[in-house]
């Protein structure tokens, strides 16, 4: 319970200062308030009417359903820090902590479970802050 109330409190700090310091990409629509799907597919609604005036449209289609699943701990740190400017003792350190320590079992049945191994990609899914995180690498 503890863990999901930082959680929150990191989540709301890190969304103020991207939006503060406008570190979010102008056409992400993920994650921003006042922006959805809808918003996302109006903008390409647009664009494709373009070429009914004669323009070059170019539609690129991108499963990121692992997105969650390939998130590498130590570039999003780094990114965090030198992309981001999230530097010092409280957010990074939290962030850390966050993504490290986790381990996994491949399979578990009645009388079988394979050995754990340390994660050194994902972010946990169903987590509050799992959604930005995976959207800032």
């Amino acid at each position: 319970m503890l863990s999901k109330l930082l959680e929150r409190i990191v989540a709301r700090q890190l969304k103020s200062y991207l939006q503060l310091f406008d570190l979010l990409q102008f056409l992400q629509s993920g994650f921003r308030p006042g922006h959805s799907t809808e918003t996302a597919v109006l903008r390409v609604m647009s664009d494709l009417e373009a070429v009914d005036s004669g323009d070059v449209a170019a539609l690129v289609l991108l499963d990121l359903s692992a997105a969650f699943d390939t998130v590498d701990h130590g570039i999003l740190c780094r990114r965090l820090q030198v992309t981001f400017g999230l530097d010092g003792p409280v957010l990074p350190g939290s962030i850390r902590i966050f993504t490290n320590g986790h381990s996994a079992s491949d399979v578990a049945c009645i009388v079988y479970r394979s050995p754990f191994v340390q994660l050194v990609c994902g972010v946990q899914q169903g987590s509050v802050l799992g959604p930005i995180l995976s959207a800032r690498c």
